[in-house]
């Protein structure tokens, strides 16, 4: 595939097309056509480069503006030919554009590229030379409306300049989303323009003119990965008898592993070994073939050359599902390319559906099912993990025990040969046993059937994504100012954002945020309480509220009149609810009853507790339940102690009110909620 960078009079000539206003320009070959074009076109002028070699012209030295005379073109020709010679001395000049310099106004972006998993990509921000230094952007997969292209303007950190700001007047905000929706409607329309840049287009009080363009023209079309959509079947989960292919004796095996895990699975269990009669105390099988009853699914660990004739086997005994566990397939090379396809092409073949290649397993606590070698087995809850790592999976699955975490699925992905991110997305969402879904993504192959799936699981049941990949380093320098701004990670946020996904930046902050909405669900608002026992965590609550975007809410003085009643007269007599240090847990109980006549007033409660020789933490604790149980509202726990807090936190646990034992920890994972779920812009999603 070739890739030809248009001419800058080409960019003009599309855009105009567009309806979108170009400055006046003419080509020159000489420093007397120049002279010539500047004085028919009228003073200033601005004078490039035309170069497919100079893709930067500014660093070229290949820009000259202020132009106010024939004598002053003139120079500015021999300048700019010297200084691309000396840059580039072998760049192809196709010759030096005069053109109209348009008046100051605000210098904004707008690129667009083609991401390989998600398609079409378009980026707004603010531009001119500072566009990578400032990085304020905003990032949509396409196709989108108005609606979201007003979004897109108004999520700009510099979107105060469009407004008005200071002595800056009001731009033309409607022509913007305008110019914005034509170019995105244009570039979903023409799939040989792979990545353009307009930088910068100039927003005045009425109207906008693109001053510079930039567009890239492949000669075969740009693609993303299509996919034949086989959607999981309803019910392939719901699995009554499992074979182990690979089962083995030695505890130093994949198989045994593996069988160990499923001895306290309720179904039937049948080891397949040719040359073992017995493993684990229950009876093995030669063969698939064998096996006296029907396979629900049969889960692979034999080296790779073996596993294609496992799964004509598997579907020649009509086995609807297939865990490939073994490695050596894709991520090996060519060789395991085919091997994976040879695989793919049997299960299809058999209306069979392959989970894998290269994956750790399953495992559904709730009905006893743990395909892995991991060597411990997680408890029952109600969160769904989904991840592309193995190794995350054992770690989180080892780290989740002592911290009384439990799973509705633990699901390893492989190499998504068949059965992909969105398959098990999409069952998590009917699963009733779960309330939250968490997502370990490296690579989604298909972008927008992940976007189209998560969007709907989404409404219904919160996902939480941790994308790895975000350093850019070993990242190719980008071509053009958008690819450099949109890069893979940029793209993948906003997509997240699209279809609904909460991001975060850590496992353990993902779990904090899926505990949180698996137990308490949405906040309607933003509006916020902190009430506790230690002064110093109530200045603190302050400064996080703040930095996550919760809002405290200010007391009314009736309201204050009634605190004054329950507590001491050094109370800090507003909200955040310093009750001061000698607090018992009557006094918590009398501020709940009144914060719950009140619940009106706010949307989310911090309840702030720490040891101390009055307070009886257990008595607290039982305090905090009673609260959740008589509103609607957020409760979040934040029992901060050591052994004293042991049994307080299983009081909360076993209610299923969250507990942070770190305040910060906590006001990030609500402003994570709040940022994903409100707008500032609704009455739902007021501050205090």
């Amino acid at each position: 595939m070739t890739r030809t960078l248009l001419s800058e009079a080409e960019g003009y000539a599309l855009l105009s097309t567009l309806s979108i206003p170009v400055p006046k320009h003419t080509i020159t070959g000489s420093r007397d056509d120049a002279a010539q074009a500047a004085d028919t076109m009228g003073y200033p002028v601005v004078m490039k480069i035309v170069s497919p070699d100079i893709v930067h012209k500014s660093d070229a030295g290949g820009v000259v503006t202020g132009i106010r005379s024939a004598t002053e073109a003139r120079e500015a020709f021999d300048r700019i030919t010297r200084s691309v010679a000396a840059h580039n001395p072998v760049a192809k000049v196709s010759g030096i554009m005069v053109e109209q310099q348009m008046a100051p106004g605000l210098e904004l972006i707008i690129g667009g590229k083609t991401d390989p998993a998600f398609g079409r990509v378009i980026t707004v921000g603010l531009g001119g030379k500072m566009v990578e230094l400032l990085r304020d952007v905003s990032i949509r997969v396409l196709p989108i409306d108005e609606n979201e292209i007003r979004a897109m303007v108004r999520e700009l950190k510099g979107y105060r300049l469009i407004t008005g700001y200071r002595d800056e007047p009001a731009r033309d905000e409607a022509a913007l989303v305008a110019i914005i929706g034509s170019v995105a409607a244009f570039f979903l329309s023409d799939p040989h323009i792979s990545e353009f840049d307009i930088n910068p287009l100039v927003l005045y009080g009425k109207g906008a003119c693109a001053v510079d363009a930039r567009f890239y023209r492949d000669d075969a079309p740009a693609t993303t990965p299509g996919v034949l959509v086989r959607n999981m079947p309803e019910g392939l989960l719901d699995i009554h008898s499992i074979a182990v292919v690979g089962a083995s004796q030695d505890p130093n095996k994949v198989g045994y592993a593996i069988c160990r895990n499923l001895l306290t699975f309720p179904g039937a269990l049948y080891p397949v070994n040719p040359k073992a009669p017995m493993v684990l105390g229950r009876v093995a099988y030669p063969d698939l073939a064998s096996i006296p009853g029907n396979v629900d699914l049969a889960v692979i660990a034999i080296p790779a050359p073996g596993v294609p004739g496992v799964i004509k086997e598997a579907g020649q005994k009509e086995v609807p599902l297939a865990i490939i566990i073994s490695s050596g397939f894709r991520e090996g090379g060519p060789e395991g390319s085919r091997l994976e396809e040879e695989i793919l092409a049997t299960a299809q073949k058999y209306g069979m559906r392959v989970m894998g290649p290269n994956c750790l397993g399953l495992m559904l606590p709730h009905k006893g099912i743990n395909t892995t070698f991991d060597p411990v087995s997680p408890k029952p809850g109600r969160i769904a993990f989904i991840s592309q790592s193995g190794a995350i999976i054992t770690t989180i699955v080892d780290w989740s025990l002592p911290e009384e975490i439990g799973f509705s699925a633990v699901i390893s992905v492989g190499n998504q040969s068949d059965l992909t991110f969105e398959d098990f997305i999409r069952y998590a969402g009917s699963d009733p046993d779960t309330r939250a879904i968490i997502l370990y993504i490296e690579q989604i192959r298909f972008g927008t059937r992940f976007m189209d799936t998560v969007r709907r699981v989404s409404l219904t049941k919160p996902v939480v994504a941790i994308k790895a990949g975000s350093s850019r380093i070993g990242q190719k320098a980008a071509s053009s100012h958008t690819g450099s701004l949109a890069g893979s990670h940029e793209v993948y946020m906003a997509a997240f954002h699209q279809a609904g996904v909460i991001p975060v930046s850590s496992i353990r902050e993902a779990f904090e945020t899926a505990e949180l909405l698996s137990s308490e669900g949405y906040p309607r608002g933003t509006r916020a309480i902190v009430i506790t026992n230690a002064g110093g965590f109530a200045v603190l609550s302050s400064d996080y509220a703040e930095r996550f975007g919760i809002g405290i809410v200010e007391f009314s003085q009736e309201l204050i009149g009634e605190l004054d009643a329950v507590l001491p007269a050094n109370w800090s007599r507003e909200n955040p609810i310093d009750m001061v240090g000698d607090s018992s847990a009557d006094r918590f109980a009398r501020t709940f009853d009144i914060m719950i006549r009140h619940q009106d007033l706010w949307d989310i409660a911090f309840v702030i507790a720490v040891p101390s020789a009055l307070s009886d933490p257990i008595r607290v604790a039982n305090e905090i339940v009673r609260f959740s149980k008589h509103t609607h509202k957020m409760i979040v726990g934040c029992m901060i102690g050591g052994d004293s807090m042991k049994t307080p936190l299983r009081i909360l646990r076993d209610s299923q009110i969250p507990n942070f034992p770190d305040l910060e920890d906590a006001f990030r994972a609500v402003g994570n909620v709040c940022r994903h779920r409100c707008s500032a812009d609704t009455p739902e999603c007021r501050h205090g």
